[in-house]
């Protein structure tokens, strides 16, 4: 089971930028084992929402609402992955969560335990 510590977070105006990560610990490097590392966005009073996505071979996946705005990616010599946050709204306001899917071999899903963003007006 991988285990996932998120950081970052907090409160920022319109238009300004966070970067939230997530710490790994426990991830199988394998041929025959997918990583796929994502990021989740759940708004208040919402259900939880696909953000990003970036797999073991760098490809990158957005929902329309962040394209151009957010940055995936992942730092394999420190097992830590990132969301660049930039050009935020108050629609972007949240509780975001990092997770690790494990597939092939070894079938797995671990969930950080989340990161308040507040955007301001």
């Amino acid at each position: 089971q991988v285990n996932v510590v998120q950081s970052g977070g907090g409160l920022v105006q319109t238009g300004g930028s966070l970067r939230l990560s997530c710490a790994f610990s426990g991830i199988i490097f394998r041929d025959d084992v997918i990583n796929i590392m994502s990021w989740y966005h759940q708004a208040p009073g919402k259900r939880r929402e696909f953000v990003a996505s970036i797999s073991g071979g760098g490809s990158t996946h957005y929902a329309d609402s962040v394209k151009g705005r957010f940055a995936i990616s992942f730092d394999s010599a420190e097992n830590r992955g990132y969301l660049q946050m930039n050009t935020l709204t108050p629609d972007d306001t949240g509780v975001y969560y990092c997770k690790m899917d494990q597939r092939g071999a070894i079938q797995s899903a671990s969930w950080g335990q989340g990161t308040q963003v507040t955007v301001s007006i």
